[in-house]
């Protein structure tokens, strides 16, 4: 879209303003690469459509396409222009947390998109040994319910089959309640001395489990009361 204007808003919104422009450009700043990492992270899109963005990236100097040495396909590798776009999308989650976080509704709290944000917050450094096995059961999950985070060599995965190894610390809960800790809207203790979560394993994993299992980066971010009005200004 042209705006037929020469403000640097209305530029920048050109090149920015379609639709998933910001979740692929949060996407490549957490560190997606491929084709595949970006699907992964975005769910909804169609592989037509984020192939199309991610051609008008690349005529917009946000991303640099290069073939994968000795693979099938390509990688995306963001450029200086993207990387500047970080504070932009940093203050834009903030937003959201302090002026949105209201409009959450069930249809926004899917399973496998919580364990993708909760395979990232895995920091292994603070695992002993660097390894564990990390089990959830969500109550609210009719069909897979069982999830699995296998920490090793300093990589997480995501296992959705028992992975063959004694379990170091089982989470028992529900998608809301792991949603709304992560995001910082609850804590662990507040969720547990209610009930509704269980933390059960290794006495030295479960006492800290925030300084392993990090919280979303948007968890300290300002709230509004919800419903609240503006003060109006004062002179």
């Amino acid at each position: 879209m042209k705006y037929g204007q020469f403000c640097p808003i209305a530029k920048a919104t050109e090149i920015l303003g379609e639709r998933w422009t910001f979740l692929i450009l949060r996407e490549l700043l957490v560190g997606a690469r491929r084709f595949s990492e970006l699907e992964r992270g975005l769910g909804a899109i169609s592989p037509a459509l984020l192939a199309a963005r991610l051609k008008a990236f690349e005529a917009g100097g946000l991303v640099v396409r290069r073939r994968l040495s000795g693979q099938r396909g390509f990688e995306y590798l963001p450029t200086p222009a993207c990387e500047a776009l970080r504070p932009v999308i940093i203050a834009l989650g903030e937003w959201g947390m302090c002026w949105a976080r209201q409009t959450i509704s069930s249809d926004d709290l899917d399973v496998e998109f919580l364990m993708l944000y909760l395979e990232r917050s895995v920091d292994p450094a603070q695992l002993p040994g660097n390894e564990a096995v990390i089990q959830f059961k969500f109550h609210d999950v009719p069909d897979q319910h069982d999830w699995w985070l296998v920490v090793r060599d300093g990589r997480v995965e995501i296992c959705i089959t028992p992975p063959g190894r004694d379990v170091d610390v089982f989470f028992i809960t529900t998608v809301r309640t792991m949603t709304q800790v992560w995001i910082g809207d609850r804590t662990y203790r507040e969720a547990v001395q209610s009930g509704d979560l269980t933390i059960e394993g290794a006495p030295a994993l479960t006492r800290h489990v925030s300084a392993w299992l990090r919280p979303s980066p948007f968890a300290g971010a300002g709230r509004a009361a919800v419903g609240r009005p503006l003060e109006p200004a004062t002179a």
